[in-house]
C-alpha cells in the first residue's frame, strides 16, 4: 500500500493542496482562491468560513485530480498566512468577525495608545516584535472593541482568539481542539520568547484574556485528528503545523545556525535561523523557527512590504507590461549607465527602516529613461532591499552570510537573481521544487509519522546556484545610489 503526505498551504490569495509520496515528491497540487474583502480604508478581511470550505473542497480535489486511493493519505501538515488574525465563539465555532488579514493596519491606534503610555520597549523586549498592526495582536484588540458583546464574552472565556492555523485545526477536529504552533504563536505579539508562553503583561495591555488563546504545541506535535468532514473513511493525524515563511525555511532545509532563505511573494520574508538562543534587534525582529523534536530554533526575520507587488504594479497599474514574465527580457535590454532607482514605498518601509510614513519615489531619470529602465528598477528594487535586511542579520548576529536559499515566483526571473546575487555578494540558491511552505508543513508531519528521514528527504532537492559576478566598484556604486534614493523618503 502506498503511503501519501497531505500538505495544505492556506495563503493569502488561495488554500492550496499538495499531495507527496513515500519519497517527499510533490506528485500532485489544486488549488481554490478565495474572496479578498478591501475597503476605501485599504482595511483588508477574508471569510473564514470559506476558508475552511475551500479547504475541505481543495482536498477533495486533489485526490479526485490525483487519482489516488484517499485511504492511502496518511497524515496532514498544515502551512499558513500570519498574523491574520479571528475571532470566534468556542462553543459553537462561529466567527464573530471576519478574519482580519496581515496587510491590514486598523490596529494603528491600538498600537499608538499603548506606545504612547510608554509599552513599547517592553513589549519588543518580550515579543521579539516591533510594537506594530502588523502583527495578530493589535486586530485581535480592533475584533474584541469594536463588536458589541465581544469583549465581554471574551472576558467570560467563551471566545477562540486564534491565527488561521488554530482556526482550521479547531475546524478540522470538529471543535475538540484549539492548538497553535510555536512560529505562529511568536508572530501573534503575545507571546514571550524568552519563556516559551503567552504573556499575560502584553495581554493584558491588549485586553486578550490568555484563557482565550490557543493551547501551544510543538509544529510536529500532535494536533488532533481529522476526516475531512466525512471524506476519508477513517481520520488521519495532524502532525505539522508552521507559519507560512516557517514552513519554507524547513522546507528550504535551513535547519542550521546561520543558514538563510528568502521567500518573493507580494512582499518578501527574509529569515535567517540564529539557533537556540535569541538575538534581539532594533532593525530586524526575532520570532521562532519552531519547535520540532522538542526543540526551539530562533529566528531574525526582515519584512518587506512590496517585492512581487513591485511587479503587479509594473503590469496593473502603470501598464508597462502585461505579465511578469517580460521584466527579465526588458531589465536585460535596458542601458546599462541608466541610474533609475524606484523606492517603493507605497504603504512605507519595513525593515530594516521602520518607517510608516515613508513615501514611493522614482529617482534618478534622465531624457533617455525609458520603459526598459523603469522596468529594470522595479526588479532592481527588490534585491536591494532584501540586501538591505541581509546585511542588517549580519550585523546584528555576527554571522557571515555566504549562501542565501530563496522560494517564490520571482525566483523564476534570472536577471533579478543574478542581480541579488551580485548586490548581497552571496550564491543564491533556486530550488527546483515549488511551493516551499507546504513542502515545510508536510515534511514536518512526514518526518513525525516515521515517512520521512529528515537528512535524505532535504538531500534530494536539487537547485540552480547564481554566483556574484559584478565588478566590486560597480557594486558599490549602484548600491550607494540605491542607500542616497533611500534617504530621500525616510521621515524619521
Amino acid at each position: 500500500m502506498s503511503k501519501y503526505v497531505l500538505g495544505i498551504d492556506q495563503s493569502t490569495q488561495g488554500t492550496k493542496a499538495l499531495l507527496f509520496d513515500e519519497g517527499g515528491s510533490l506528485i500532485c497540487r489544486s488549488d481554490v482562491p478565495h474572496k479578498q474583502y478591501i475597503d476605501e480604508r485599504g482595511w483588508v478581511e477574508h471569510d473564514p468560513e470559506e476558508i475552511y470550505r475551500n479547504t475541505i473542497s481543495v482536498v477533495k480535489i486533489l485526490v479526485e485530480k490525483a487519482g489516488i486511493d484517499k485511504n492511502d493519505i496518511v497524515t496532514l501538515g498544515i502551512s499558513n498566512q500570519r498574523e491574520t488574525a479571528l475571532v470566534w465563539e468556542r462553543a459553537t465555532g462561529k466567527p464573530v468577525y471576519n478574519a482580519v488579514v496581515w496587510q491590514c493596519a486598523r490596529g494603528a491606534e491600538i498600537c499608538a495608545g499603548i506606545e504612547a503610555a510608554g509599552h513599547g520597549e517592553m513589549i519588543r523586549s518580550h515579543t521579539g516584535l516591533q510594537l506594530s498592526p502588523y502583527f495578530s495582536a493589535a486586530k485581535i484588540a480592533w475584533v474584541l472593541q469594536n463588536v458589541e458583546g465581544a469583549q465581554e464574552k471574551a472576558d467570560r472565556g467563551e471566545l477562540c482568539c486564534g491565527t488561521i492555523d488554530s482556526w482550521l485545526v479547531y475546524k478540522l477536529t470538529g471543535g475538540r481542539e484549539f492548538r497553535t504552533d510555536y512560529s505562529n504563536a511568536s508572530r501573534t505579539q503575545m507571546f514571550n520568547i524568552a519563556s516559551l508562553s503567552w504573556d499575560e503583561e502584553v495581554c493584558a495591555l491588549f485586553g486578550i484574556p490568555t484563557s482565550c488563546l490557543a493551547v501551544l504545541t510543538d509544529s510536529d506535535g500532535e494536533y488532533g485528528m481529522t476526516d475531512f468532514d466525512g471524506f476519508l473513511d477513517e481520520p488521519i493525524t495532524i502532525r505539522g503545523v508552521l507559519g507560512d515563511s516557517h514552513g519554507a525555511l524547513f522546507g528550504q532545509g535551513c535547519i542550521e545556525k546561520g543558514m538563510i532563505k528568502t521567500t518573493y511573494g507580494t512582499g518578501s520574508s527574509i529569515m535567517m535561523n540564529i539557533g537556540k538562543e535569541p538575538v534581539f534587534s532594533k532593525r530586524v525582529v526575532t520570532s521562532l523557527a519552531w519547535k520540532l523534536g522538542g526543540e526551539v530554533n530562533y529566528v531574525l526575520e526582515g519584512n518587506i512590504n512590496y517585492t512581487g507587488a513591485v511587479i503587479t504594479w509594473l503590469k496593473d497599474d502603470l501598464e508597462l507590461i502585461a505579465s511578469p514574465g517580460e521584466t527579465e527580457g526588458l531589465a536585460l535590454a535596458a542601458n546599462p549607465k541608466d541610474k533609475t532607482y524606484l523606492v517603493p514605498a507605497f504603504t512605507g518601509l519595513g525593515a530594516p527602516y521602520w518607517d510608516s510614513e515613508a513615501a514611493g519615489i522614482i529617482s534618478g531619470m534622465t531624457r533617455t529613461t525609458k520603459r526598459a529602465e523603469i522596468v529594470r528598477a522595479g526588479l532592481d528594487c527588490i534585491a536591494y532591499q532584501i540586501t538591505d535586511v541581509i546585511e542588517a542579520m549580519s550585523e546584528e548576529s555576527g554571522i557571515a552570510i555566504g549562501e542565501l536559499r530563496v522560494d517564490g515566483g520571482p525566483t523564476r526571473n534570472r536577471y533579478l537573481m543574478q542581480f541579488q546575487s551580485d548586490m548581497a555578494h552571496v550564491t543564491v540558491q533556486v530550488p527546483s521544487a515549488e511551493e516551499l511552505s507546504g513542502i515545510g508543513a508536510a515534511y514536518a508531519a512526514g518526518i513525525a509519522e516515521g515517512i520521512y528521514n529528515r537528512d535524505e528527504v532535504f538531500a534530494k532537492m536539487s537547485r540552480t546556484k547564481f554566483e556574484p559576478a559584478m565588478d566590486k566598484a560597480v557594486r558599490d556604486e549602484k548600491y550607494q545610489g540605491w542607500k542616497h534614493a533611500v534617504s530621500r523618503v525616510l521621515t524619521k
